[in-house]
């Protein structure tokens, strides 16, 4: 265009966001170049490709395109300042453009600089005036002035009038810049020498090369009134404020005429020189001279409003003055803020860090001075904070951790407040969503659970469900469960169990047998879905649930299947002779390990019975001399449902010659100084441990008195040191762990019993402790002494569990014996519980593989029988009976009670209950 391009760079850099500035001139063509963004921020082209840059909708953007591959704004549509900006001195034209990763903001300000492309036009091309002949010299004659819509010296600057005698040109200049020309009578009319004058104004502006317009003024002298009205003042000025009321006064003006009659009287009105827009703003009373408010006032449309008003006389031709009136408006804080988002970045992970940019916000208000200054609010509870990137722009941040598990979205209130007086505010309302990381782990509703199941259950059985919750939500939240292998069994334990990764149901893959796995511990492994995934454990502790499923096994008599058991007795043996005893164990426990002996019915009365609990055959009455062998089928059977049993054949024989007691001459073997010396060190190191335990159960009690604890157990103290008991299991878990106490004897008579009694709790990590006494010959009252007095030192310290009996051996009716002091059929003293049964069934099985690998004497040598002191071959999961009764003579009633009675009748006085019975077998 001619113009030399003008190009200045203003950069504010303020968080994330720029203002750059350009000036071009108008009317440029299609594609002309603006700037190149890249090259003015300093920025690699790529990475602002890269960074998705793009022209945001609520710009100027109809003008300009952006080249994202280059980084140049070029003009995409015709420029015309005048139609943009009118007659505003600068004209500037707004482009937004905004960048991801990180979030910036670019505001760009060209500048329209006005090009000389519009010439000066006169409203018309000719124009008439009408002068007396009498107007004075100096009269003035205002001509409608041309309009040059360009600005600054494009605009209008001169006028030019054509040479004559009686006028002259002047240019009166208004405050906005307007330029109006008029004539001014130099020299007097004089009709009858020139009627009419025909003069030429030109209007020119200051462009280069100029342009200019041209009209045609035909003057008319008339004859007549010759003065003119003239206002008091040349000049008149008012204030008012915006959005006044109507009919508000402005002014009143004041005009007068020295003439006389019409040619006097004045008429006001606002001159022709006024816009259309003023005219619907005010308006005057053309008798009175008042101007009033008939229009909305604005400051923000304009803040000075310049008046031209003319009085006219009456007189023919009509005489007029002209003056003006300035009235500045005042502005009003009368528009509330706006709020513009510009930009939202919904959802927002909830671990972005603090200052991660959420929203771009821009605000505006059309007021002036303190009525457009405005502040932005947010509520301080959110965590969020709001930064100023330049004026009027504010970019939304975090200020703090977000969690969408306690929070999953905000509602951001940003409210807007200038500073006018009344202030006005406004608020906007935008929603945003936190999205979900897997921040959270999955929790299970208890770290260890207990559950039950029936030895011999079909595989796919359902044994127990787990059960876990996972705070996050989506895939995070997606749980799968799962059985770790802990080693503890022999195979892996995902050969026992399986678990449905789904719903957590644990089912067992194989029929469990509960005489080889007693309990298992489940490790179980729940997982999210999430990136990391997150996992945790709990242990489900599977009890197998014992069932009838094995039949007793009858230990002695050991014979051969479809073999009968032959046994010698005297020929004249009296009734209750003990002609033997049947001894059987069941692998079962509880009540399926209960046993009961008895004979099967046979078509000829037998002179024998079987003591139902004991297993003792004896003669049942007097036999005669006569008769031959007799056979016997005992059966065994449990208490199970259903019960099952075992048979053997027993065939018995009357003989002169028959087995005979020999409790009498029963040679025991006597105690060895050496290990009646290690019983006594055995004693005082028990005591000496005792005494330890007590002093370390003075100093907790000391810690805790220290403390302050006014009032303290044992278990409190515990507590207030940090430890508890423990409530789970930790490690392998063996069956043998859950035994309260177990009572260890020795080897048949040959070894001195010793008796133990644990404290542990049931849930202890620490299984019961046993010692056994090396073999010794000693005997049995000694031994009997020696384990009485262990088990009463040992005793003491339990404290929270009941007192052992001094008489261990109970009472006559709680165990089975050889005398008529036993009723067979009577119900004994049963095992408390499945633990308790386990163990003395496992001790059983001891003594009869013993019986089973030969060291057995039951029918003959010293009729040990092979078992324990404590524990004999009647004792069938019902009774806990006198170690003395364990051991038998075959062929006679006598026991070792008999036998040793009177050489320990001192020792075994505590024990009450056997003396009426053993001086009742000494004497028979």
């Amino acid at each position: 265009l001619g113009l030399p391009r003008v190009f200045s760079f203003c950069l504010f850099l303020h968080s994330s966001s720029a203002q750059i500035r350009y000036s071009i001139p108008e009317e440029l063509t299609r594609g002309a170049f603006v700037g190149n963004i890249a090259k003015d921020l300093g920025t690699d082209v790529a990475k602002l490709a890269a960074a998705n840059l793009q022209v945001l909708s609520d710009s100027d953007s109809q003008y300009f395109s952006v080249n994202v591959n280059t980084g140049v704004i070029m003009v995409s549509e015709r420029i015309d300042r005048e139609q943009l900006c009118g007659q505003n001195p600068r004209c500037f034209l707004h482009l937004k453009l905004a960048i991801e990763n990180p979030v910036e903001f670019y505001r760009i300000e060209v500048e329209i600089l006005d090009i000389n492309d519009n010439p000066p036009e006169f409203p018309s091309d000719e124009v008439s005036l009408r002068i007396y002949e009498l107007a004075s010299l100096g009269a003035r004659f205002p001509i409608q002035p041309a309009q040059d819509p360009d600005v600054g010296t494009n605009t209008l600057q001169t006028y030019h009038l054509s040479a004559n005698d009686n006028f002259n040109l002047n240019v009166k200049a208004r405050t906005d810049g307007g330029k109006f020309p008029e004539l001014v009578l130099e020299r007097a009319l004089d009709r009858e020498f020139r009627a009419f004058h025909y003069l030429v104004l030109t209007a020119e502006d200051g462009g280069s090369p100029p342009q200019s317009s041209k009209i045609r003024i035909t003057i008319q002298v008339l004859d007549a009134n010759d003065n003119h009205p003239v206002f008091d003042r040349p000049s008149y000025g008012a204030r008012l404020v915006e959005n006044s009321p109507l009919g508000t006064l402005v002014v009143k003006l004041n005009a007068t005429d020295v003439d006389e009659g019409p040619n006097g009287d004045i008429r006001y009105s606002l001159s022709s020189h006024n816009s259309a827009a003023l005219r619907q703003i005010f308006a005057i009373d053309e008798q009175t001279g008042e101007i009033r408010v008939q229009g909305n006032l604005d400051f923000e449309e304009a803040t000075v409003y310049e008046i031209e008003v003319e009085a006219k006389d009456m007189g023919s031709p009509t005489m007029e003055e002209h003056c003006s009136v300035v009235v500045e408006i005042t502005d009003v804080n009368d528009n509330a803020p706006e709020i513009v988002l510009t930009s939202v970045s919904s959802p927002v992970q909830e671990d972005a860090a603090p200052g991660t940019v959420i929203a771009l916000i821009g605000v505006k208000d059309s007021d002036s001075g303190d009525n457009g200054q405005v502040r932005l609010h947010i509520a301080k509870e959110l965590p969020f904070k709001l930064v100023s990137s330049f004026k009027e722009h504010f970019s939304l941040v975090t200020s703090g951790p977000l969690d969408r598990e306690k929070a999953s979205g905000y509602n951001i209130t940003v409210r807007a407040v200038d500073s006018g007086s009344p202030q006005r505010a406004t608020q906007k309302t935008f929603y945003l969503r936190i999205a979900d990381v897997n921040d959270n782990a999955p929790n299970f509703s208890s770290p260890f659970d207990t559950a039950h199941v029936q030895e011999n259950s079909l595989p796919g059985t359902s044994v127990f469900s787990v059960s876990a919750s996972d705070p996050d939500e989506g895939s995070n939240a997606k749980l799968s469960y799962s059985i770790l292998d802990n080693g503890m069994q022999d195979a892996p334990i995902s050969t026992y169990f399986r678990i449905d990764q789904d719903n957590g149901t644990i089912y067992t893959v194989r029929a469990l047998d509960y005489e080889q796995d007693k309990v298992f511990q489940v490790p179980v492994e729940v997982k999210d879905a999430g990136s990391p995934a997150l996992s945790s454990t709990a242990v489900v502790h599977v009890f197998v649930l014992d069932e009838n499923d094995n039949a007793p096994n009858i230990v002695y008599p050991s014979v051969p299947k479809g073999s009968a058991f032959h046994q010698a007795i005297p020929a004249l043996a009296e009734p209750g002779y003990l002609v033997t005893k049947i001894v059987a164990v069941d692998a079962d426990s509880g009540h399926n390990a209960w046993l009961s002996y008895q004979l099967q019915e046979s078509a000829e009365a037998l002179p024998f019975q079987v003591e139902r609990r004991s297993g003792e055959i004896r003669v049942a009455q007097a036999l005669r001399e006569s008769e031959d062998s007799h056979r016997l089928v005992v059966e065994v059977r449990d208490n199970g449902t259903p019960s099952l049993s075992s048979s053997v054949v027993i065939v018995i024989s009357p003989e002169e010659n028959g087995v005979q007691d020999f409790s009498k001459s029963l040679d025991l073997p006597q105690p060895s100084s050496e290990d009646t010396n290690l019983t006594l060190y055995l004693i005082i190191s028990l005591v000496s441990i005792s005494l330890v335990s007590c002093v370390m159960f003075g100093l907790v009690a000391a810690r805790c008195l220290k403390a302050g604890s006014a009032s303290w157990t044992f278990a409190g103290c515990c507590r207030g040191t940090g430890r508890k008991p423990a409530s789970h299991f930790r490690g392998q878990m063996k069956p043998d762990g859950f035994i309260k106490y177990l009572d260890v004897g020795g080897a048949g008579l040959t070894s001195q019993a010793q008796n133990y009694t644990s404290c542990f709790s049931p849930m202890s990590e620490q299984s019961d402790f046993l010692f056994v006494k090396p073999f010794s010959h000693s005997s049995t009252a000694e031994t009997v002494a020696a384990y009485e007095q262990v088990t009463s030192t040992l005793a003491s310290p339990c404290d929270g569990q009941a007192q052992p009996n001094t008489d261990w051996r109970f009472s006559q009716t709680q165990r089975p014996g050889t005398s008529g002091s036993q009723n067979g059929e009577e119900a004994g003293a049963w095992p408390n519980n499945q633990f308790d049964t386990e163990m003395l069934q496992a001790m059983i099985l001891a003594s009869a593989n013993e019986a089973a690998d030969g060291n057995s004497t039951l029918g003959g040598g010293n009729g040990t029988m092979g078992l324990s002191a404590r524990y004999g071959p009647q004792f069938t999961l019902q009774h806990v009976p006198d170690y003395r009764q364990n051991v038998y003579i075959p062929g006679s009633n006598a026991t070792l009670t008999n036998a040793a009675g009177k050489r320990d009748a001192k020792n075994a006085a505590p024990a009450g209950g056997n003396k009426k019975k053993s001086g009742k077998k000494e004497k028979k």
